[in-house]
């Protein structure tokens, strides 16, 4: 692997790392203090999956509703 590659390669790993580290802190944001973070970074990408699916389809029933998010 080439200098050039093992830098992309990095970079790329790093873009992924901040990626998952938003979603769990997402995920404790709407949960509001049902999970730390350090629950959340031991949850599994189909149980990250899901909690997400059941976010957003909270959201869109707030929506639908007419009712505060907040």
């Amino acid at each position: 692997m080439s200098q050039e590659d093992m830098i992309n390669y990095f970079d790329q790993l790093e873009k992924e790392s901040k990626a998952y580290k938003r979603e769990i802190l997402k995920i404790c944001w709407f949960m509001r203090g049902g999970i730390s973070y350090d629950e959340g970074m031991m949850l599994s990408p189909s149980e990250r999956a899901e909690i997400s699916n059941i976010i957003k389809d909270n959201m869109e029933t707030t929506k639908k509703s007419g009712l505060p998010f907040f």
